[in-house]
């Protein structure tokens, strides 16, 4: 179903629509090519796992067992992924690939993060990405080149995020410090830092919203902020239950409007931030849901476990169960 405005009663009706449930561990990672109807996993079996949205259909499945798959998302090419690893990383210096579905060959390897890879964001306008590592740096690469285009050396657990236009990208860090940087001369420094006061936990997520005037900041202690993009200042803020060694992901609706998100009691929950409030709360059957993204074209969302789910608005038909991957 194509993206229609969203209100509280549409977002209330959305239900399982499809599950795929062969994924042979926790999934790790989701991501939507930002204009065509496709989405990609990858999952505790070192798989990448390619899917078509509008059909509920998984189109490929690759393997990658030297270096194991971890974050992942798309290029602006449909069949091309960067991901990252979760092996050999001290003896390789692997730590992110350049890859194509389409022939599953690997087109380069960005070496240089000494430790495992949280966060991923691709540009919206150009071949620039950005990684942040548990090594404390934030890493600046170009698809076309090799070599690491810039090094921000951060004190924790860094996350980072473009904004819609490309023109802006965000950092977020332990002591809810969000940093914002001029992506044409990010090495002048920030040209703005906000705190969340309060709240010392490791960021573990931060996201844009599409119309650029919010940021979704989730810690790893299960807390949720929606932050005004442009003052810093929290609109409002969810406290969820606890999930031990399994972090959550936070989504915004396509419009801004609602942010969804999952809980260590195992139960899905959406907001409306214009009048903070809660507009629905699912329970679900999947356990604790780490990978949880709204698709940017559809009123559709994906919620990710050790099994993948697709939701759409209930207009009363039964859930479709999971088509047999193509070959």
């Amino acid at each position: 179903m194509s993206l229609t405005e969203l209100d509280d009663g549409l977002v209330r009706r959305m239900a399982i629509g499809a599950v795929f449930s062969d994924f042979g561990g926790k999934i790790h990672s989701v991501g939507f090519h930002r204009t065509d109807d496709l989405l990609v996993t990858s999952s505790e079996d070192d798989s990448l796992r390619l899917f078509d949205i509008a059909n509920a259909k998984q189109l490929k499945i690759t393997y990658h067992k030297k270096h194991g798959t971890d974050r992942v998302c798309f290029t602006h090419h449909p069949s091309s992924l960067i991901c990252s690893s979760r092996y050999n990383l001290e003896s390789t210096g692997e730590s992110l690939r350049y890859l194509s579905m389409y022939d599953n060959r690997i087109l380069r390897y960005f070496k240089g993060h000494k430790d495992r890879v949280v966060s991923l964001c691709m540009s919206p306008i150009n071949d620039s990405f950005m990684s942040g590592s548990l090594d404390r740096s934030v890493r600046l690469w170009d698809l076309r080149v090799n070599a690491c285009q810039g090094i921000l050396h951060l004190r924790g657990r860094p996350a980072v995020a473009y904004d819609q236009q490309g023109l802006v990208f965000a950092i977020a860090m332990e002591g809810g410090a969000v940093k914002l940087f001029d992506s044409r001369c990010y090495d002048k420094g920030p040209f703005d830092t906000f705190l969340v006061g309060g709240d010392t936990a490791e960021v573990n997520d931060i996201k844009f919203s599409n119309d650029g005037k919010s940021m979704l900041l989730t810690t790893t202690n299960n807390n949720i902020y929606v932050l005004d993009a442009y003052r810093g200042e929290k609109k409002c803020g969810f406290s969820l239950e606890p999930s031990q060694g399994t972090p959550i992901e936070a989504t915004f609706t396509p419009d801004g409007k609602y942010v969804l998100s999952g809980s260590g009691d195992g139960t899905l929950h959406a907001w409306n931030i214009d009048n903070p409030s809660e507009v629905a709360r699912w329970e679900n059957n999947i356990g604790v849901v780490s990978c949880l993204k709204w698709a940017p074209r559809r009123a559709m969302f994906v919620a990710a476990s050790t099994v993948l789910t697709f939701w759409i608005p209930n207009d009363g038909e039964p859930p479709s169960p999971a088509d047999p991957p193509a070959d």
